[in-house]
């Protein structure tokens, strides 16, 4: 089984046979071309992993054609051969791209070994490539679920700014996936390959929080015997999350405040300033101005928050998801559950629906966990539900049936539903006037765009 493959491409006959004689012998598979237009077709269709070009052929010029050929596939490695060497091009080579240039019969010594090393150099950067990948898949954008109008805007939002440095606010209800999105917007930028360190400011008392961030010297208090990197040096080069950024006190506020001014910050116990490289993003599910106006946190730290602000909307804005959603967790579990649960019933999907979610895609996940664990059978139904929800579904149903407001606003959420979300069609079928539909709407907190979502079980 060859060991890599290379392509030649000479325009000289000679010289292409001698080096396939040559590498053939140690274990490589040679591909050859006369021509910059042959090459581009077999680099098209085989996996070249080194390519050894002249410079001078008869439709143009390998230095150049390197710098092309590097462009469209990164972990190519080139050796650029030339009759006649000089300082100019071989500089150029190199700054295109080249792992090396050398001249034709002075340097033949050399060309074994430089393959090899060429070889190994491209073997790593596929290696590097195909990491890059599994990571992106993993927690890119990809994994962000949903096709409403609502996910797909935010989605969007969070792509164009996740290349840039540029310091981001997360917006939304606990549960909606605010640290899911922080980790794609991490792998789908330049710092990915770097450090993605996430710290809920809720989970730790105000006393240590200061510590875990910044890090202390020895001596610094008691228990602190020696030296501790906080996790804004941790994350130096990459990402620092910073969820529910709005439990933090007031004093470590100005220090944070500090990091996002300066690239600098103290460590508790030191007077030296350690200087960091870290892009900061920061989640809450408070209204950080009503904070401000409060005293509670600081305007200043808001305003270098709130540089670029993405509001993740909750699952009740978002009810065409739900299906989505329930489905790839249904999938998900299933395959961990003693027995396989293949599908949801409509009654199932219906409470899903109908459900408010207040824990959002979070208390979705754990329902469909649990269901699954429960269910009896491979479909899911409303028996699969826990107990504590079939009851409050049941309580809601049984007492509110007679309450005249109950039966309103199910009239008004069945005529949205058959009209599709369409308000003006609504309105005409319930015979009131549209300014009215807006009012009960707004009344009964209800949203009409979402109630066309239909669900299909698998078969």
């Amino acid at each position: 089984m060859p060991i890599g493959n290379i392509l030649v491409v000479e325009d000289d006959s000679k010289i292409r046979s001698l080096l396939k004689r040559i590498f053939s012998l140690e274990g490589y598979s040679l591909f050859e071309s006369s021509d910059i237009k042959s090459a581009i077709r077999i680099l098209k269709k085989e996996s070249i992993d080194v390519i050894i070009c002249d410079v001078m052929l008869p439709d143009g010029n390998g230095i150049q054609f390197t710098k092309e050929a590097k462009a469209r596939q990164n972990n190519l490695e080139f050796i650029v051969l030339t009759a006649h060497g000089n300082i100019s091009d071989g500089v150029e080579a190199m700054r295109n791209g080249a792992f090396d240039y050398i001249t034709k019969g002075d340097d033949n010594y050399k060309l074994i070994p430089l393959v090899n090393h060429a070889m190994e150099k491209s073997r790593l950067q596929s290696k590097v490539l195909e990491l890059e990948k599994q990571v992106v898949s993993n927690y890119g954008f990809e994994k962000i679920i949903g096709k409403s109008p609502q996910i797909r805007d935010t989605t969007e939002l969070a792509q164009k700014v996740a290349p840039l440095d540029t310091t981001v606010l997360l917006l939304g209800e606990t549960g909606t996936g605010k640290e899911l999105f922080a980790r794609a917007i991490h792998v789908s930028g330049k710092r990915f390959l770097n450090a993605f360190v996430a710290l809920n400011c809720s989970a730790i008392s105000k006393s240590l929080l200061e510590s875990e961030i910044f890090g202390h010297k020895a001596g610094a208090f008691t228990g602190a015997f020696k030296d501790k990197k906080g996790l804004v040096e941790e994350a130096d080069g990459g990402t620092l999350f910073l969820d529910e950024i709005g439990e933090m006190n007031i004093e470590l506020q100005a220090k944070l405040l500090r990091v996002l001014e300066t690239n600098e910050f103290i460590k508790v116990g030191d007077t030296k300033s350690v200087k960091v490289d870290v892009r900061i993003i920061a989640a809450t599910n408070r209204n950080l101005e009503e904070e401000v106006r409060r005293g509670r946190f600081r305007k200043d730290l808001f305003y270098r928050l709130n540089v670029f602000t993405i509001y993740i909307p909750s699952l009740r804005e978002r009810k065409k998801d739900i299906p989505l959603l329930a489905d790839y967790f249904l999938n998900l579990f299933s395959r961990k559950a003693a027995h396989p649960v293949e599908s949801m019933s409509k009654d199932f999907m219906k409470f899903l629906l109908q459900w408010d979610w207040k824990g959002n895609v979070r208390e979705l996940k754990n329902v469909i966990e649990r269901a699954v664990i429960l269910a009896s059978s491979s479909e899911l139904t409303v028996d699969s539900l826990p107990i504590e929800l079939q009851k409050m579904n049941s309580k809601s149903t049984t007492l509110s049936s007679f309450n005249l407001t109950s039966v309103e606003k199910s009239h008004i959420q069945n005529v949205l539903r058959h009209a599709k979300g369409n308000k003006v069609e609504a309105a005409k079928l319930l015979n009131i006037g549209l300014t009215t539909l807006y009012r009960k709407i707004e009344e009964y907190d209800l949203n009409p765009n979402f109630f066309d979502v239909e669900y299909v079980p698998k078969k």
